[in-house]
């Protein structure tokens, strides 16, 4: 009898001990749960005002046309020539920058064109075929009038020519490099619009979950001033005005 009982009382006692564990587990995971987060993790974008997190689409709009505006200053002041390009550059910074951090963590596997037709591919690389066709033929029109141009004024000087040619395509390299500026920024925004859309804080994006991941508030500044709008505008538009009312007239200097 005593054995018995010694076996069972032993046995009940290794049953509790058991419930007793799963019990001590549960209490502890639910105390982790109710624990506070780290202070440092909550108080990573305090420092982003709060009229940045809120509309950062309308304060690029506002430094974009600040900048604009110092463009067309520059111009009535006559300043150094080379100051446009700076003035483009700070009028694109905060789009620009936004722009390439998102694209940096988008995989290319993002955007397919899943939803593209057969017409749309084709067509597409038409536009592209005639594009590159119109920018030979002026650049093959370019050489023969820089060619003319350079033969009447100088004569048959071989190291007038020479030198007054390699003049002229100093001359070129700040509209080629403009050229190039805005080829990019086009292409940039084209890959904006497939992957955050026009919205201001767009509700559906192809950016990965894992960008800016604890980070909401700047999540949402940075893919609010990474619009494709804003950067055709602040870069594409800046790069217009400048270079129509600067480059032009530095070209026409050194022909004359």
């Amino acid at each position: 009898m005593s054995e018995g009982g010694g076996d069972v009382g032993a046995e009940a006692a290794a049953v509790e001990k058991v419930a007793e564990v799963p019990s001590e587990t549960v209490s502890r995971a639910e105390e982790a749960a109710r624990a506070p987060a780290p202070k440092a993790k909550a108080e990573r974008d305090t420092w982003l005002p709060r009229w940045l997190v809120a509309h950062p689409l309308y304060v690029g709009w506002a430094w974009t046309l600040l900048w604009a505006g110092l463009i067309v200053l520059d111009e009535v002041v006559d300043l150094a020539g080379w100051t446009w390009y700076l003035l483009v550059l700070m009028a694109a910074l905060p789009t620009l920058v936004s722009t390439l951090v998102v694209l940096h963590a988008t995989p290319r596997s993002h955007l397919r064109a899943v939803d593209a037709t057969v017409l749309g591919h084709f067509f597409v690389r038409f536009v592209a075929l005639v594009a590159a066709f119109m920018v030979w033929a002026a650049s093959v029109v370019m050489s023969a009038s820089i060619s003319t141009t350079v033969q009447s004024v100088v004569g048959d000087s071989e190291k007038e020519v020479t030198a007054l040619g390699f003049n002229l395509m100093v001359a070129a390299v700040p509209l080629v490099l403009s050229i190039l500026w805005m080829a990019f920024i086009v292409r940039c925004a084209w890959f904006l619009r497939r992957l955050r859309g026009w919205r201001q804080v767009p509700v559906k994006t192809r950016v990965p979950k894992k960008f800016l991941r604890g980070r909401p508030q700047l999540k949402r500044v940075v893919v609010g001033l990474a619009h494709p709008g804003l950067l055709l505008v602040a870069g594409l538009g800046t790069s217009l005005l400048a270079v129509s009312v600067d480059a032009v007239e530095l070209t026409l200097h050194v022909l004359e």
